[in-house]
């Protein structure tokens, strides 16, 4: 009997991950606006509802870090030149609430999406694991128009390189993006 028991919780348990593998993992985050998104983790990288057929710029970023406090007049501009083909989604994780979050997304004057990570806890976690991130930042990861991961970062990236993972990303058939 303790055979049997124990051969029919293993084919259960084997089916179950073998169903976890084919089911997509689905998150949600909200930004300071309110704005709620469903992410979906895929097997190439995560499709964001509503940010369809665009680059995707994922990036994490501190409220206290200097590199990640000067990319912000960049990543504004960018967001302005490209608002058409470019999203920019940014992290705050050290650790501001999302209240402060917001507070700080209107003195900067950021106009691309902002969440707090206690608004995108699931996502966060999820970059980590995926991506082996281990909390350095700025950190970026850039999706293609398509959701798939082509570019990850830690450090801050110059503008003009940014422009050129934006001009690499946007193009129909990218396989590998290069920067200098």
């Amino acid at each position: 009997m303790k055979t049997i028991l124990m051969k029919a919780l293993l084919l259960f348990s084997f089916f179950t991950y073998a169903q976890a593998l084919n089911a997509p993992l689905l998150m949600s985050m909200t930004d300071t606006n309110g704005k709620t998104y469903t992410v979906e983790g895929t097997e190439e990288g995560l499709n964001i509802q509503g940010l369809e057929g665009k680059v995707v710029f994922l990036e994490f970023f501190g409220h206290k870090c200097p590199p990640c406090l000067a990319s912000i007049p960049h990543l504004i501009k960018l967001q302005n030149k490209y608002k058409d083909k470019l999203a920019i989604v940014a992290i705050e994780v050290q650790g501001y609430t999302n209240e402060q979050t917001k507070k700080f997304v209107a003195a900067k004057g950021m106009n691309y999406i902002v969440l707090s990570e206690e608004k995108a806890s699931d996502v966060v976690s999820y970059i980590q694991q995926r991506a082996r991130w281990q909390g350095s930042i700025p950190f970026l990861v850039a999706l293609d128009t398509k959701g798939n991961v082509q570019f990850v970062q830690a450090g801050m990236l110059p503008e003009e390189s940014l422009e050129e993972l934006i001009a690499q990303l946007s193009e129909k058939d990218t396989n590998t993006t290069k920067i200098k």
